[in-house]
């Protein structure tokens, strides 16, 4: 297996998010560099109101390995008037908050009926800082990874 390089400086961009951190160490432990963003076409969201349903994606899907990770940011666990939307209701009838929510669980519920595992790694298995973004002590998080991969 090829040796994948981990970005580990960080700056503002999305491409050194503490997700796309994550992922990049999900990819080292791994030896496999995995597919972000991955859509399946049996993994959908409520139909809209033409009665379209989008592909839900996966943070990151690993073929090979039959293996689905979603990094859990903070908005997954606590309340976040941004990223929830409170005043706006989705096609499914519920803020963003809730609809994250359910599309979660939809997640852990339908890959593994066909037979893709799932692990969720979570902000909190980091130090992090009052932001809550990742402090990145690169081979802690490096050791918590292959913990939570083992």
């Amino acid at each position: 297996m090829q040796s994948v390089e981990v970005n580990k400086s960080s700056s503002n961009s999305r491409k050194d998010s503490d997700e796309h951190y994550v992922l990049d160490l999900c990819d080292e432990v791994l030896q496999i560099k995995g597919l972000r963003q991955h859509r399946f076409d049996f993994l959908l969201g409520d139909a809209n109101n033409q009665g379209r349903k989008a592909k839900l994606p996966v943070d990151i899907y690993f073929d090979e390995l039959n293996l689905v990770i979603e990094y859990k940011e903070q908005q997954h666990t606590k309340p976040n008037k941004h990223f929830d939307k409170p005043d706006l209701f989705t096609v499914s009838g519920v803020h963003r908050g809730q609809q994250r929510k359910i599309y979660d669980q939809r997640r852990l519920e339908v890959l593994p009926q066909h037979d893709i595992k799932v692990i969720e790694i979570s902000y909190s298995d980091f130090r992090f800082d009052k932001k809550d973004k990742i402090l990145r002590d690169y081979d802690k998080d490096l050791a918590v990874v292959k913990k939570l991969l083992k």
